[in-house]
């Protein structure tokens, strides 16, 4: 039987080698001191060593610290020393951007040599060298403890999302779990479209290569070069996220019917709302292959729905899928009933318990009688479907009018020329608050604000247009692909900038 493979443009690397290079690498990283429950930083692209360290770590009981290679200096500083990795690992031009702020008693080792000439920490190693030179791990594989997420929270710094090694059940219902997620099933063909520093790209492409018979990564996420890649390899699962969906939608119809998508079985989507509008979209060129999942790095996936049941809850996110427990309580604490809104609490017996690490007491301001929020407002229908209407936080409440801007961003986000948008509110002298929207223009096709607001007025009632404009070349996100509104929001009340 072949091997399982990982493909990267022209390059193809058997699963085989790669688990025995990480077998290596777990032996040569013990000898320069991880040990179990240590971090391990990684600050990489799309590269088939994201399979190589998880394996390693494995190993060794050490967390995988993924490091989004889009942040500035100083939060790739933050999060190397709350989290004291003892290795980081990364490609050279992304460890030379670090510049200054890569601790100099930090073991760094360097992935690749395509950029040679660009300078990297006097005390870098070469990773392949470093690797090669160990033999094979020989020792009883220590208690797994995966990835290390950072996640942005409510307010201040981020904070790295650490779970306790599961136990023996606790793996039994969690790879059960995932199967469910992902679709997993024989002779499946994945695609890995999105960065795997994010948290949902990061756990589907682990399930990936562990279950697919091929495994493809892309180091950028291009619409047209999606369906070029699903038909050239007859790709038959993935995980996106709503964003690419907009995007896919835009392509012309001659683009569309270029490729050849039969082989599609299976689409994960989750990350943010989906626009009713988009998903409709999908599911009539896709057909009922599209599933959303719910959840957040602190609760693991824990709700989710296929098309036919989406297209009977329009809207919804889903169900709580076998072993969740879900509760909404209102802003007094008290459970509401079907139709009510209030805060989303879950619970899921697939994961292990998790603590924010070094933030003990941040754990618990999440937690009600152990079940864990991550901020949002929604309600379950009568059949016990969930809709989400924002998060908390981001709730404005104008002229005395609750405002969900998620429900403005569903929408604007199919307006011409709009790539992705956040909306959110500022303080008001009249109001309160008012609204602001972000706005990621597509290239060269940016709308004028007179534009967008005609398009929302004729969907919206008045209260509900934003009143400002700012157009963005990218927005910023969070570990799981989220918008990062608090960092806009943030930037705009600092900076006493008005948007445009």
């Amino acid at each position: 039987m072949p091997d399982k493979m990982i493909v990267i443009g022209e390059r193809r690397v058997a699963r085989q080698d790669l688990l025995e290079q990480g077998s290596r690498a777990a032996t040569a990283l013990e000898s320069i001191g991880v040990r179990e429950g240590d971090a391990i930083a990684l600050l990489i692209r799309n590269d088939p060593c994201y399979f190589e360290v998880l394996h390693a770590a494995a190993l060794l009981g050490a967390y995988v610290v993924p490091l989004n290679w889009h942040s500035k200096p100083e939060e790739i500083a933050y999060i190397l020393a709350d989290c004291t990795p003892r290795a980081l690992i990364g490609h050279r031009d992304l460890i030379a951007a670090g510049g200054g702020v890569i601790p100099a008693d930090l073991p760094t080792l360097i992935v690749d040599d395509a950029s040679a000439s660009l300078p990297s920490p006097s005390h870098a190693q070469d990773w392949p060298a470093f690797r090669d030179r160990a033999v094979q791990w020989k020792q009883p594989p220590r208690a797994p403890r995966g990835t290390m997420i950072y996640t942005s929270g409510t307010t201040g710094h981020p904070k790295g999302v650490r779970r306790a090694p599961m136990s023996p059940e606790q793996i039994k219902k969690n790879a059960a779990l995932l199967r469910e997620i992902y679709g997993i099933e024989p002779g499946m063909r994945a695609f890995v479209c999105g960065p795997l520093y994010h948290a949902s790209p990061g756990a589907f492409a682990r399930q990936a290569f562990q279950h697919a018979d091929l495994t493809v990564l892309q180091q950028s996420f291009d619409p047209e070069d999606l369906l070029r890649v699903i038909a050239e390899h007859r790709i038959t699962h993935l995980t996106m996220v709503p964003t690419m969906f907009v995007r896919l939608l835009r392509l012309s119809d001659a683009v569309r019917d270029r490729y050849d998508l039969s082989s599609i079985r299976w689409v994960t989507h989750t990350g943010a709302a989906c626009p009713p509008d988009v998903k409709r979209g999908m599911i009539e060129w896709w057909g009922p292959v599209i599933h959303e999942t719910y959840g957040a790095t602190e609760t693991g996936a824990a709700v989710g729905c296929n098309t036919e049941e989406w297209l009977a809850h329009p809207g919804t996110v889903g169900r709580p899928m076998a072993g969740t427990e879900l509760r909404i309580y209102d802003e007094a604490g008290l459970e509401v009933a079907p139709g009510g809104i209030g805060e989303i609490y879950l619970r899921t017996e697939a994961y292990s318990d998790f603590t924010y690490h070094g933030r003990p007491e941040q754990r618990e301001q999440v937690d009600r009688a152990g079940l864990v929020t991550c901020g949002d407002v929604g309600y379950l229908d009568a059949d016990g479907f969930l809709h989400i209407c924002d998060r908390k936080r981001d709730m404005v409440i104008s002229g005395g009018v609750n405002i969900y801007p998620a429900e403005i961003e569903n929408v604007l986000v199919n307006c011409p020329g709009v790539r992705d948008c956040a909306v959110f509110g500022v303080p008001d002298a009249e109001f309160g608050e008012s609204l602001i929207a972000a706005i990621e223009a597509e290239p060269d096709a940016a709308p004028a604000p007179a534009d967008v607001t005609a398009f929302l007025e004729r969907r919206f009632a008045r209260f509900k247009v934003p009143k400002r404009f700012v157009f963005h070349d990218a927005l910023p996100r969070e570990a799981s692909g989220k918008i990062f509104k608090r960092k806009l929001r943030d930037h705009y009340l600092q900076s006493g900038v008005p948007p445009a």
